[in-house]
């Protein structure tokens, strides 16, 4: 072994030598209990960010250990064809090269895309292999595969023959630059400075008017109708009136509804259907008419007469001329609001009334709640989990068309007298007339449909495949909590209705990792970190530790300690393997130990296995990797190492025997979340035949149970003479290990026995008040009120041992 450990070059080796040995594939010949998590698929454009790999760190931790634990694992790889964000890049690529996709026309367009990710896409996998990602990369699936696309066909006919899918006039969020709609889960919101503008209405037969305020003029010529709550008194004895509306000079009614905040503006509303989601909800219960005077563009449309052409903006200005020359512009005042943003391109969203395909989600839900509510799919943590089942209970129909090129066109004919065909492939004649002039719906499907099949389309399905059959339902999925509404409850809903199974048991929501300073990781401000880059600097190990140990239930400020400490977990456990293994040539590891520092170390491994074991399954990883590392750093290496050096420097066989048996416990242990090093160590054990990769689990073990408490008792005497001088009274055995620890630190210093028990019993005072205040416990991470329980436990076991 060389002297020092270098994870560069290691990490890469390995990772191509597990993957070329077959040890990350999965067989459904094999048979036997299976593991499964089919990860979600990045985008086809994508790269490598921080949530890709804490997810990665979170699931290939879980599968390493249970493919340690012998199960049938399969660890589903694969891409999203990503329709708007693929659509968008291709798009600016070819605004480059002085060309547009209305130009090419669709049929060029979509070859164009081809060729822009044969030469650009698919790259993530290479960068998931980066951080030691044991995904069965053979078995890579993309939503546009020909088997795929067949998969997304059937399901939306099958959805479409129960007549859940159907189409109708909804006000949905158009992005004007994009020029298609978008779901509510699609946008983000930004605060921004508008004017409120108050105007006028005035009333058909004169003798003053009804004023409303509004942040958009320029949609004045759109409004049908001024609206009222039905208990305020200021307005009461105007129900039923007519007003005029400013600049269009039409009359309409003033009418009550409950959904008018009486608190916004004057109280008073001005209706106006096709621009705002409120208003459309007010005029489909009033029956009112539905103009748009907003275009797919964002630009004024025909029906906004003069105006027609010009931006909002400018529209705007020149209403609010109109009304001023006419003494109807109350007032003008600055306004800050909240507006939706298109998440990909950050245009303004226009609400405008569309003819769009929709599902119907009141059947769809029922079973996908019942199995929420019965915890047969459970969310972690449990907040997440009443999230789910509140944005399910709550989700509206789900429009899932959408006006690009690049995506799943639906299998929807139409003929010229205006049937509708639908079928998984081109028919050859209209279903209902026989016409053979046939055009296709230009629609593509809502990029979440298709995902929405991911853990059985990947399977084969519509196929009876034996990896159906075998893999699915699976077991564990791990995402982000925004993804929640958009991915998990519909692959939930849609494996209820085609497989009759739950996709999987479990759904990690993991942090959203921060920049160190707090901000959200962005590069167009300056606070993203690459991954890449952390795993360059440190390692992947060192990376997938840090990860590890940051997660927790809350968001998360990105730590370069908490990866440093893995750096340096791994080197030491490079260190005492080296020493261990310099002085063991031709000894065969076995368990006999003989002195109590042999049979304490063994009970200690025991011991973390029971806690990494409870993490894992609890999907408490930063619990787990604490453990892991006390077990390394602390008792392997700076306490069981440190007392029989003495016994390997003279090449007693015994010792050497049992510290190797030790080691190789210990590797396996550490194996799940530092892969590659533990791995490079493996090798250079006696008589390695198999990979540690799979060699199985840690088996419990409890011979040497009696001996748990030895380590605490000498580890907690060493702290109390290192810090205070002050020398706790041990047995022999004790007092040989204690000896072998201090003699490095052995200083002169200052204390008594009586000042150090007053400071514990301050210490435990403080620490149980803390433990003692349920505002604490409920609201402080888990790992720091866990922290908190393991000072107290220390403090009261250093008290006693000073006799109280």
């Amino acid at each position: 072994m060389d002297s020092l450990y270098r994870p560069e070059g290691v990490e890469e080796r390995w990772q191509q030598t597990w993957e070329e040995e077959g040890h990350y594939e999965a067989h459904a010949e094999r048979g036997g209990e299976t593991f499964v998590i089919a990860h979600p698929p990045p985008n086809v454009t994508g790269e490598l960010h921080m949530g890709h790999a804490l997810q990665l760190a979170l699931a290939d931790a879980i599968v390493r250990w249970r493919r340690m634990q012998g199960y049938n694992t399969l660890f589903q790889p694969g891409y999203d064809h990503a329709g708007i964000s693929t659509q968008n890049v291709v798009e600016k690529d070819l605004i480059r090269q002085g060309t547009s996709r209305q130009e090419l026309g669709r049929e060029a367009f979509e070859a164009r895309v081809w060729e822009w990710l044969r030469l650009y896409g698919r790259t993530i996998m290479t960068q998931f292999r980066r951080i030691g990602a044991s995904l069965d990369y053979r078995r890579e699936r993309f939503t546009m595969d020909d088997d795929y696309v067949r998969a997304v066909m059937r399901f939306f006919v099958h959805l479409y023959r129960k007549e859940y899918i159907y189409r109708a006039n909804r006000i949905i969020n158009w992005c004007p630059l994009h020029e298609t709609s978008l779901s509510d889960l699609e946008l983000v919101h930004a605060e921004v400075d508008d004017k409120l503008a108050y105007f006028t209405y005035p009333f058909v037969e004169g003798e003053g008017g009804i004023t409303i305020a509004t942040a958009r003029p320029a949609t004045i010529p759109a409004d049908v109708a001024v609206a009222v709550h039905p208990e305020d008194k200021r307005y009461k004895k105007f129900v039923g009136r007519e007003v005029v509306v400013p600049y269009v000079e039409r009359r309409v009614q003033v009418i009550a509804d409950e959904d008018v905040d009486p608190e916004f503006g004057t109280g008073a509303l001005k209706v106006t259907p096709g621009h705002d989601p409120l208003d459309f909800a007010i005029g489909r219960r009033h029956e009112l008419p539905e103009p748009m005077v907003v275009g797919p563009d964002g630009k004024m449309n025909d029906q906004a007469g003069d105006l027609a052409g010009l931006t909002q903006e400018e529209a705007g200005e020149r209403i609010l001329a109109w009304a001023k020359e006419r003494g109807l512009l109350d007032k003008l005042e600055p306004y800050r609001h909240s507006v939706a943003l298109c998440e990909r391109c950050e245009s303004r969203i226009e609400p405008l009334i569309s003819l769009q395909w929709w599902c119907s989600m009141e059947e769809l839900k029922k079973p996908a709640l019942e199995a929420l509510r019965a915890c047969r799919v459970r969310y972690h943590p449990e907040s997440q989990h009443r999230f789910a089942i509140d944005s399910l209970e709550n989700a509206p129909d789900w429009n899932i068309s959408r006006q690009l090129w690049w995506g799943h066109q639906l299998p929807v004919w139409y003929c010229p007298d205006g049937h509708l065909t639908v079928e998984e492939s081109e028919p050859e004649a209209c279903a209902e007339c026989g016409s053979t002039e046939l055009r296709r719906e230009e629609d593509v499907l809502d990029t979440w449909f298709s995902s929405a099949l991911w853990p059985f389309a990947t399977l084969g399905w519509p196929d009876d495949t034996l990896d159906l059959r075998t893999y699915y339902p699976g077991d564990l999925n791990t995402t982000a909590r925004e993804i929640i509404r958009l991915w998990e409850n519909r692959m939930i809903f849609s494996g209820l209705e085609i497989m009759g199974e739950i996709p999987f048991t479990d759904v990690i929501i993991h942090s959203t990792v921060l920049a160190p300073d707090g901000r959200r990781m962005s590069k167009s401000l300056g606070t993203g970190i690459d991954p890449l880059d952390v795993i360059g600097d440190h390692g992947a190990d060192a990376t997938r530790y840090g990860l590890l140990k940051m997660s927790s239930t809350q968001d998360v400020r990105f730590s370069y300690g908490a990866v440093e400490e893995g750096r340096k977990l791994a080197n030491k456990l490079w260190n005492v393997s080296r020493l261990i293994l310099t002085n063991a040539e031709g000894i065969t590891p076995r368990l006999e130990p003989r002195d109590k520092e042999e049979r304490w170390i063994l009970a200690r491994i025991d011991g973390v296995r029971g806690e990494v074991e409870a993490g894992f399954e609890s999907f408490n990883f930063s619990q787990a990797v604490q453990a892991l590392y006390r077990l390394t750093f602390d008792d392997f290496c700076d306490w069981y190492a440190e007392a029989i050096k003495p016994r390997l420097y003279v090449k007693d066989a015994d010792a050497l025997a049992t510290a190797l048996g030790a080691l190789e416990r210990l590797l396996k242990l550490l194996h799940p979340v530092l892969p590659h090093v533990t791995e490079e160590i493996w090798t250079n054990l006696p008589a390695r035949e198999t990979r540690l990769i799979v060699t199985p689990w840690l088996g419990e073990d409890r011979r040497f149970e009696a001996d748990a408490e030895a380590l605490e008792r000498v580890q907690d005497a060493a702290a109390i003479f290192l810090r205070s001088g002050v020398a706790v009274e041990l047995e022999a055995d004790d007092r040989r290990i204690f000896e072998a620890k201090i003699r490095p630190h052995r200083i002169q210093v200052n204390g008594n026995a009586d000042a150090e028990r007053e400071r514990l019993r301050k210490e435990i005072a403080r620490a149980e008040g803390m433990l003692g205040n349920a505002e604490f416990t409920a609201n402080a991470p888990p790992d720091v009120v866990e922290g908190e329980r393991e000072k107290l436990a220390r403090y009261r076991r250093e008290l006693d041992a000073l006799g109280g």
